[in-house]
C-alpha cells in the first residue's frame, strides 16, 4: 500500500501537518492600571486569564482561504507581533494573515496585515492603511528589531511568497525596503523558499542586528499529494511527503542591505523542516546560539564560534530527538533559563503523542531531557501545540509555561469522533522544584473555550507588571488573554536600551538578586514560540521582594553594569554606558 494511501491515523506523528548608571540612565516608564469594564474579573491570585478581545477593538480573523484541495500553507498561518511601533510606551500589536488561493495574493482588505495602535485605555485603532503595513502576498510569521538602530522598531514578515521588510520612519508610518535590503528570500529548486518565520540578533557582536529567516519546505500551490484520514476525506500530508530546505541568515551591512551568509557560516549545510527559531547563549561564550525545531526531522543547534561560523551539534548535545530517539513534530520554541540556575533551557511543544520536550542545560554543552521528571511528559502527551512561550505569569519568581493549541487537521474528528480540531490553550505553573501544574482548568472561564490557535505572543500590554498574551486562530478572532492574576506579588519590567550594542539590547543577558539571596535570570529576545514576535522588555516576577538588590546586565558588546537597590513594581529603562 502506498504511504499515501495508509490512513493518516496509523502513522505516527502524521497528525501534524506540518557598570554603575546615573539616575539620568534609570527612568521609569508610564504604567496604566487596567480600565475598570463592565464584568471584567478582579485581580487575583495565581494564573488567571481574561479574553477581551472583542471589547478592546482588536477586530482580526487570520484568513487561509482553505480549500478543498488541502494546501499545506492553509493549516499554518500564525504570525503576531508585539511592540511600540510609536515609542509611547505602550505596546502595539501587528498581525500577519494568508491570502487568496491558488493566487496567493491579498486580493481584498479581509486578507491585509493589521497594525493595531495601543489607546493607553484598554482599546486598540486599526491604523493599518495610515502605516502602510498591509502586506502582501500569503503571510505566515513576524519578527521585529531596529535593524538600522534608530530607535523605531522594524517590521519583517515571513511569506509563503516574498518575504517583507518594513522600515519604521517614526512618523507613524514604514516603508517597505524589502528590494534595497535584500531580503525577499532564498530560492532553492528554482523558487523562493517557503518562510514560517524569522528571528532577529546580533550573530557577530557589531552592534547590528542580523536576520535569522527559518524556511519549511518545497510546495506549490495546488498539487499536494492526495491524502487522506479515511476513505473519500481528504486530509492535509504529512511532511514526510516535501523536501526539505536550508534556514536562510543575512548579515545586517549597517548601511541598510543585508548579505546572506548562510553558506559562509555553514546554515546552508544542513537541511530541514524548519518552524520556530530562538536565541541564546548557552555555553556562556559571549556570542548566541540558535535553536531551530524542525518538523517530523530532528531540530538544529547551532552553535556560534566567533561570530564567524555555525556547528551544528544538536545530536551531542541531546537536544535534536525525544528520549526514544524519535524525530518530533517540532512547532515553537523558547530558550531561557527555566529553573534558576544561570544556564539557558529550551522548551518546545510538538503534536499529540510525542510530549512537549524540556531539555534542561547541564553545562559543557550537554542537555538533559527533563519531559518526563518535571510531569510535563503525561501532561502534554494528549496535546498538539503551536506557538509557546516560557514567562512568570503568576510573578512567583519561577517561569511558567504557555502553549497555543489546536489539531493539524481541521476534519479529524469525522475521521475520529473522539478527536477534536479546535482545542483549548494550556498553561503549566513552575512549582519551582523541576516539576510543572496543569493549571489550566482554574485559569479562567474564557481560558477553557477551545479554538483553532496558532500564534501566541507574549508582552506586559497594559503595563501593569503581567505577562498577557494574544492568540491567533485560524477563520476565528483573534484574542486577547488579559493577565488578571497574581494579586499581591511583585515584579520589575526593564526597558534596554543599547549604544555600543543593538539598539534594542537584543541579546543582553540580565541576572537579578533580591534581599533573600535569591537569583534569577532572562535575557532580552523578540524571538518567542512559533512565528512570533514579542515583547523585548525583560520581565521577572519577584512574589514578596519589594525590591532588587542588584540588577547586573551583561551587553551583547560585552560590557557588564550593575545597578544596586532598585524598588519593585516599575519599569525601568536603563540605558547601556557608551564606555
Amino acid at each position: 500500500m502506498a504511504f499515501n494511501q495508509i490512513p493518516c491515523v496509523e502513522r505516527r506523528g502524521f497528525l501534524k501537518a506540518l557598570g554603575l548608571v546615573t539616575a539620568s540612565a534609570l527612568a521609569p516608564r508610564r504604567m496604566l492600571p487596567f480600565p475598570a469594564q463592565a464584568g471584567a474579573t478582579p485581580l487575583s491570585a495565581g494564573i488567571r486569564f481574561e479574553e477581551i478581545a472583542k471589547q478592546s477593538g482588536l477586530n482580526f480573523v487570520t484568513r487561509n482561504c482553505a480549500t478543498p484541495n488541502k494546501n499545506q500553507p492553509e493549516t499554518m498561518v500564525a504570525g503576531i507581533a508585539l511592540f511600540d511601533y510609536d515609542n509611547d510606551g505602550f505596546l502595539d500589536i501587528y498581525c500577519v494573515n494568508g491570502a487568496e488561493i491558488p493566487s496567493l495574493e491579498k486580493t481584498s482588505p479581509a486578507y491585509w496585515n493589521r497594525l493595531f495602535r495601543n489607546n493607553h485605555d484598554g482599546t486598540f485603532t486599526d491604523v493599518t492603511e495610515k502605516a502602510g503595513v498591509a502586506g502582501a502576498g500569503y503571510g505566515m510569521g513576524v519578527a521585529i528589531g531596529d535593524f538600522n538602530n534608530d530607535g523605531n522598531a522594524d517590521i519583517f514578515v515571513a511569506n509563503v511568497t516574498g518575504n517583507q521588510l518594513f522600515r519604521n520612519n517614526g512618523n507613524g508610518t514604514f516603508t517597505d525596503v524589502t528590494a534595497k535590503a535584500g531580503v525577499a528570500g532564498a530560492h532553492a529548486h528554482g523558487k523562493k523558499m517557503w518562510s514560517v518565520g524569522a528571528g532577529w540578533f546580533d550573530y557577530n557582536n557589531d552592534g547590528l542586528l542580523d536576520l535569522f529567516v527559518v524556511n519549511y519546505c518545497h510546495w506549490e500551490v495546488n498539487k499536494d499529494p492526495y491524502c487522506a484520514l479515511k476513505e473519500g476525506l481528504r486530509a492535509y500530508c504529512h511532511p514526510n511527503l516535501y523536501l526539505p530546505l536550508h534556514n536562510t541568515l543575512y548579515r545586517n551591512n549597517g548601511d541598510g542591505t543585508f548579505t546572506d551568509v548562510s553558506h559562509e557560516t555553514g546554515i546552508d549545510a544542513f537541511y530541514g523542516k524548519g518552524m520556530g527559531v530562538s536565541f541564546a547563549d548557552f555555553d556562556g561564550d559571549g556570542f548566541l546560539d540558535a535553536f531551530v525545531t524542525n518538523d517530523t526531522m530532528p531540530n538544529f543547534l547551532f552553535r556560534n564560534i566567533g561570530g564567524k561560523k555555525f556547528e551544528e551539534i544538536a545530536v551531542a548535545a541531546g537536544v535534536a530527538y525525544s528520549p526514544d530517539g524519535d524525530a518530533l513534530s517540532g512547532m515553537g520554541s523558547d530558550f531561557r533559563d527555566i529553573n534558576n540556575d544561570g544556564l539557558p533551557d529550551i522548551w518546545h511543544d510538538a503534536v499529540e503523542h510525542e510530549g512537549f520536550p524540556l531539555y534542561i542545560n547541564q553545562g559543557g554543552g550537554i542537555f538533559i531531557d527533563a519531559n518526563n521528571t518535571s510531569g510535563l511528559g503525561q501532561l502534554t502527551n494528549r496535546m498538539t501545540g503551536w506557538s509557546n512561550g516560557v514567562y512568570d505569569f503568576d510573578n512567583d519568581g519561577w517561569k511558567d509555561l504557555f502553549v497555543a493549541r489546536a489539531n493539524v487537521m481541521d476534519n479529524i474528528q469525522q475521521a475520529i469522533p473522539a478527536e477534536a480540531y479546535p482545542e483549548p490553550n494550556s498553561v503549566f505553573r513552575n512549582l519551582g522544584n523541576g516539576k510543572f501544574q496543569d493549571v489550566s482548568s482554574s485559569a479562567g472561564s474564557s481560558f477553557q473555550i477551545p479554538g483553532a490557535h496558532r500564534g501566541a505572543a507574549f508582552g506586559d500590554i497594559f503595563n501593569t507588571g503581567h505577562i498577557d498574551v494574544v492568540v491567533s486562530s485560524l477563520n476565528e478572532p483573534i484574542k486577547l488573554f488579559r493577565n488578571i492574576g497574581a494579586a499581591g506579588q511583585h515584579w520589575l519590567l526593564l526597558h534596554l536600551v543599547g549604544t555600543r550594542s543593538n539598539r534594542m539590547g537584543l541579546g543582553a543577558q540580565i541576572k537579578i538578586t533580591t534581599p533573600d539571596g535569591r537569583s534569577q535570570w532572562n535575557e532580552a529576545t523578540t524571538a518567542v514560540g512559533y512565528a512570533c514576535s514579542s515583547d523585548p522588555r525583560v520581565h521577572f516576577g519577584l512574589g514578596s521582594s519589594t525590591a532588587v538588590k542588584e540588577i547586573q546586565i551583561t551587553w551583547p558588546s560585552r560590557a557588564v553594569q550593575r545597578l544596586t537597590n532598585i524598588p519593585a513594581d516599575q519599569i525601568l529603562t536603563i540605558e547601556e554606558p557608551k564606555s
